[in-house]
């Protein structure tokens, strides 16, 4: 399976094109639907793929995560990814996908994969807000292939943090308000939990805050901002004053989203902040190349709130 993983340089090429590639997998023949869907992950967050080790069953674990496996002397977290789901199946995983999130290594259970798809972020949609309730909010974006089969990408942030592996709760509680009233930070992100996570951490700075939940909405609910701002003959920075995007998005990834506001003048002076997990050195240095003012990992509140702190007080907020 490494020869699917090769060439990071190209796939980091893809990336600031609004392009990605995606390595489909299967959680086997669904007994309720009689289905078996595709899912997909972003190439940039495995490490390998490799046929199931002998894991190491721990007690007291949540449901659906089966253990752990040592790998290259490395603990490393196990989850099955079908249980997680909710997916009643008889097949038995029978291959792991090692992925890495903010430093932090864990391998996913599933059925089988199938092979890697290149695409653009334009043809990955928002799930219907049916299909997206059913799933629980596990789905971020749905992909047709030429043959009319859908692949969803999983929201890998939601299943780590449900299983205990991204706790931010006493990060959260260290946050300390700003004390600078009229502060608006504008966030865009297509997972709901760290949506919900990146709130928390504003609403304990005592931040204002607007958000999107992909690039393209992002930069549309921006334009109307610029708009009004010309209208009432102000800037926009008197309105927003930082922007803060995840990379990895429907529609428009923030790469694309970044080189538009950074090609906008009436943008100019507001900072971006790349807030993502996909937090490795290519991947920062793709984010400078397209303008990103600083780039920090996801799921780190405390860090998160120091640095818009230092953003909005070095541009006239603080």
């Amino acid at each position: 399976m490494s020869e699917l993983l090769r060439n990071i340089d190209g796939r980091t090429k893809l990336a600031g094109a609004n392009k990605l590639e995606i390595l489909m997998f299967t959680l086997g023949l669904d007994n309720r639907t009689s289905r078996c869907e595709i899912f997909g992950i972003n190439v940039f967050k495995v490490r390998e793929v490799m046929r199931v080790p002998d894991i190491t069953h721990a007690p007291e674990m949540p449901g659906s995560v089966e253990g752990m496996v040592s790998l290259r002397g490395a603990l490393v977290p196990v989850i099955d990814l079908a249980k997680y789901a909710g997916v009643q199946t008889n097949n038995k995983p029978e291959i792991m996908i090692v992925t890495e999130y903010n430093g932090h290594t864990q391998g996913f259970l599933v059925a089988s994969v199938d092979t890697i798809l290149r695409l653009d972020w334009a043809s990955m949609r928002v799930p219907p807000e049916m299909v997206n309730a059913q799933m629980g909010g596990l789905v971020t974006a749905v992909t047709e292939l030429a043959d009319g089969r859908l692949v969803m990408m999983m929201d890998v942030e939601k299943v780590l943090a449900e299983t205990g592996h991204m706790n931010d709760d006493l990060a959260l509680k260290a946050v300390k308000p700003l004390g600078v009233p009229g502060c608006t930070v504008f966030f865009a992100d297509d997972s709901a939990v760290a949506r919900r996570q990146i709130v928390s951490a504003l609403d304990a700075m005592q931040v204002n805050h607007l958000s999107a939940i992909n690039g393209r909405k992002a930069w549309e609910e921006l334009q109307k901002i610029a708009g009004y701002a010309e209208s009432e003959g102000i800037l926009v920075s008197d309105m927003v004053q930082v922007i803060l995007t995840d990379v990895e998005m429907p529609e428009m990834d923030g790469y694309m989203l970044t080189r538009f506001i950074k090609e906008d003048k009436r943008f100019a002076n507001i900072p971006v902040l790349m807030h993502s997990s996909l937090s490795s050195e290519s991947n920062q240095q793709l984010g400078k190349a397209v303008g990103v003012d600083e780039y920090i990992p996801k799921f780190e509140p405390q860090k998160l709130s120091q640095v818009l702190a230092r953003l909005l007080t070095r541009h006239g907020k603080g």
